[in-house]
């Protein structure tokens, strides 16, 4: 039984392979459209040529950092008191003025009051204090005026000694009460001091009830809400600037010789999607983490208003130089997951090369293999340009 199958399959085996390779051509012929027939090379004129070369191009370390407000204020309470009403919320714009939060004045308005009362006391006594020593100056001035003439009588010997001793008495009685008045309108004068100043702290503390903006900026951050106890010194708002923004960036001590302040640097915020910025390096924090070995760089950023605190930022920090293959990035032609470019033989004939690319400097492009120094290229390809077609410059 086994050797009538084996010659089964001998027999039919031919015929099946002849049946299969008979659906082979036309499984490898290209269905062409009836009527239809292949282009044949064109020539395309005005067509741009460049010459590849191998160029210095700069090394970077890619630093990463976080976008931060150049200002950023913790806004607070200065007393303890009940929060009565907030008029801002997360992402407002608010101008330097602007009324961002009240807090309840009931106790701070009857401390207002209560001084008032307080300096009002303290000039009606200084006031008194001042009529009763002007009455002891004038007993002080007749005592004296008195004392002079029994002196100029003893002398004469025209009045006794127990009068003229008398007299005396009076008068050294009116200096000191003197004294003792001038020392009371001084007591009094203080106390109206402390009684102004005490006003002057309470109305203070009246104005510290209202929270304003201290500038213009974005409410960064609502940590309270109405009816919440705001004690002093617990923040209550954060007011960040919407300009002056900077990146704090993370840089390990082996690349802190490569940056100093001044220097320009590209910075790329990968969610705004709109190309790198050039920042400013301004501050080099000298103090660095003992533990990452790494230090504080921060840079300052043009004015964009599409920057927002807390955002992702690479930076890029040039560290030397390697000579690499670069062509212009409008030359690139993309075809799927595929890049390629146009070649221009010494026949002036463009043919279609696949290549693979590196990294983007400006509008130039890193090419890794494809292409060597001296290829000649087209710079900017024609939409109508295929491989094959002959090409004539400018």
């Amino acid at each position: 039984m086994e050797s009538k199958k084996e010659n089964i399959m001998k027999q039919t085996l031919p015929y099946l392979l002849s049946f299969l390779l008979s659906f082979f051509p036309l499984a490898c012929s290209e269905k062409i459209e009836p009527g239809t027939t292949e282009q044949p090379p064109q020539t395309i004129t005005g067509v741009s040529v460049a010459t590849a070369h191998m160029t210095d191009q700069p090394i970077f370390y890619d630093a990463v950092g976080t976008v931060r407000a150049g200002i950023s204020s913790n806004l607070a309470s200065k007393f303890l008191g009940t929060i009565e009403a907030i008029r801002v919320r997360e992402g407002d714009r608010v101008k330097k003025g602007d009324v961002l939060l009240i807090i309840d004045q009931r106790q701070v308005k009857a401390d207002v009051r209560k001084a008032e009362a307080g300096l009002s006391t303290a000039k009606k006594v200084h006031a008194s204090t001042l009529s009763a020593r002007d009455a002891v100056r004038a007993e002080k001035t007749f005592a004296h005026a008195t004392y002079e003439r029994y002196l100029q009588l003893k002398e004469k010997k025209m009045v006794s000694l127990q009068a003229f001793d008398e007299v005396a008495v009076r008068y050294r009685k009116a200096e000191a009460d003197l004294a003792k008045g001038d020392a009371l309108v001084a007591a009094a004068t203080e106390r109206v001091k402390q009684a102004e100043a005490t006003l002057d702290a309470m109305r203070i503390t009246k104005k510290d009830a209202v929270i304003i903006a201290p500038h213009d900026g974005i409410i960064a951050g609502k940590l309270v809400d109405k009816g919440d106890l705001a004690t002093p010194g617990t923040p209550l708002l954060t007011l960040e600037t919407t300009r002056g923004f900077c990146v704090d960036m993370i840089l390990p001590e082996t690349y802190i010789g490569f940056v100093k302040p001044g220097q320009k640097v590209f910075v790329t915020v990968p969610a705004l999607k709109s190309g790198p910025l050039e920042g400013t390096v301004c501050t080099i924090v000298p103090s660095g983490d003992a533990k990452s070995r790494s230090f504080i760089v921060k840079i300052n950023l043009p004015i964009d208003k599409s920057v927002m605190s807390g955002m992702f930022a690479r930076v890029q920090i040039p560290t030397g130089e390697i000579r690499k293959l670069m062509i212009e990035r409008q030359a690139v032609i993309s075809r799927g997951q595929l890049t390629g470019i146009y070649l221009v033989d010494s026949d002036h004939i463009a043919h279609f090369r696949l290549i693979r690319l590196g990294k983007t400097r400006g509008n130039s492009v890193e090419v890794l293999s494809g292409m060597k120094e001296g290829d000649r290229y087209v710079e900017e390809p024609p939409p109508k340009l295929s491989d094959g077609d002959r090409v004539v410059t400018q």
